[in-house]
């Protein structure tokens, strides 16, 4: 096999041999899947209906459900049909529409993340500056930025990783098509300029991270000055699983995608790739809504 075009289909990873794990497997995406479903179209449906929630902060997490729906609906369905159906075939082109879409959806979220966490920096840190910084116009800019960057990253990606030439077979170690996996099925020297976009995504991401975790640390030195120890507990119980399901979702991914392949394992990348691409979906919309009387 020389490049993609000679190859009609690849092979995904099962999450399990046994008849009775996959049924099981395929239960529990379904249940993430349902969760993931109700828990955003909620959010979407309360910001559409209530005027008090057309606010900055809710047209982001507006943003932030479109996504959360869109990455877990490109990857689990089929994930769900292969263990039901005990099949494990996926076209060539929809593997490319897959790692498209997921990445595009994975990367506008991390924006959106990041936005997020400016939105609350201005509006406990800079309350008298919040309209002038965070107007309407302004919040549409983020957004159309954080959805085109998105956009544009992912093609790179994509076609980058779609035009190298693949001489081990076509086994994806992965539930689902995604760019590592990928990477390990062409040619050693051929994936040089795919590294070097990726190590300029990492570069980025962490810059993003930095800024996030600086937000959250500007908040929680202006949450310390609340007289009130209630006000401390209230505070804090809202923006701690804020924070602890960022770093969950960030440094399961980095550590997915930057591990030395001495420690990879299929059942560990089954794991990771789990945590950061399924669980959030369904339980941010939780986390949303924690001591959130107006959702």
């Amino acid at each position: 096999m020389s490049n993609g075009s000679s190859i009609p289909q690849c092979l995904l990873l099962p999450f399990a041999d046994t008849r009775e794990l996959q049924l099981w497997h395929f239960w529990f995406f379904r249940g993430i899947s349902l969760a993931a479903l109700l828990g955003n179209s909620l959010i979407i449906t309360s910001r559409a209906c209530n005027q008090h929630l057309h606010t900055p902060r809710y047209f982001f997490l507006l943003n932030l459900s479109l996504l959360h729906l869109g990455c877990i609906s490109t990857i689990v369905p089929k994930s769900k049909a292969n263990s039901l159906w005990d099949t494990r075939p996926i076209s060539y082109t929809a593997c490319a529409v897959q790692i498209f879409f997921f990445l595009f959806f994975l990367i506008a979220e991390f924006y959106f993340l990041t936005i997020v966490s400016y939105d609350r920096y201005v509006a406990i840190c800079k309350p008298l500056q919040y309209r002038s910084l965070l107007g309407s116009r302004a919040c549409v800019h983020m957004a159309a930025a954080a959805w085109g960057t998105g956009f544009l990253t992912a093609l790179l990606h994509t076609a980058n990783t779609f035009s190298l030439p693949l001489c081990r077979g076509n086994a994806v170690e992965q539930f689902f098509c995604e760019i590592p996996q990928f990477l390990k099925l062409s040619r050693s020297h051929s994936y040089l300029r795919e590294v070097g976009l990726f190590v300029i995504a990492v570069c980025v991401t962490f810059g993003c991270f930095v800024f996030i975790v600086g937000s959250y640390v500007q908040i929680f030195r202006a949450l310390l000055r609340i007289p009130s120890e209630q006000g401390h507990h209230r505070a804090f119980s809202t923006y701690l699983p804020h924070l602890a399901m960022l770093s969950l979702f960030v440094s399961t991914l980095t550590f997915a995608y930057l591990k030395p392949p001495s420690i990879s394992s299929p059942s560990l990348d089954l794991v990771l790739s789990v945590l950061y691409s399924v669980v959030p979906p369904a339980v941010n919309p939780l986390i949303c809504s924690l001591r959130n009387q107006e959702l």
